[in-house]
């Protein structure tokens, strides 16, 4: 069997003539892009979250009827229920928008910033920390999967 390279594979490699300050760019973009996507999580557990909601009130609008609670149980029916969460939207339009717009740039930005410098190449900044930090020659320190150093 072959020995793998000590070091990380060709992708994860600075181009020839990339500065630190370019990677530590990318590293911050991309640092930026994945709070974005943390962020994006939240926004569609709050869409679901709202979405269980609503269909929750249908049962707390028929126990308040059966317990004899009609207006209250109308407003719920009339003015909640079904309620645009902010104006003129629920939360899957609000999805759609952020997904499409502010989502979708970033995404591109990105995208744009690593091919045009680092050849489509991502997560350098963090690929040169791991070879500065990793102890080579000891298990659970190797460079790529399934490498011995």
């Amino acid at each position: 069997m072959a020995r793998q390279a000590d070091g990380p594979d060709e992708q994860h490699q600075r181009p020839a003539g990339v500065s630190d300050a370019t990677v530590a760019a990318l590293g911050k973009l991309s640092e930026a892009l994945e709070c974005v996507e943390r962020a994006r999580g939240h926004l569609y557990s709050l869409h679901q979250l709202i979405g269980h909601a609503d269909l929750m009130l249908d049962d707390a609008v028929e126990q308040f009827r059966a317990a004899g609670h009609q207006q209250i149980a109308e407003r719920i029916d009339t003015e909640l229920l079904g309620r645009n969460v902010i104006a003129g939207r629920w939360t899957f339009q609000i999805v759609e928008d952020f997904d499409d717009g502010y989502h979708a740039l970033f995404r591109e930005l990105d995208r744009q910033a690593r091919d045009e410098l680092v050849g489509g190449r991502r997560h350098l900044y963090e690929a040169e920390m791991k070879e500065r930090r990793r102890s080579r020659g000891r298990p659970g320190h190797e460079a790529r999967p399934g490498g011995e150093g």
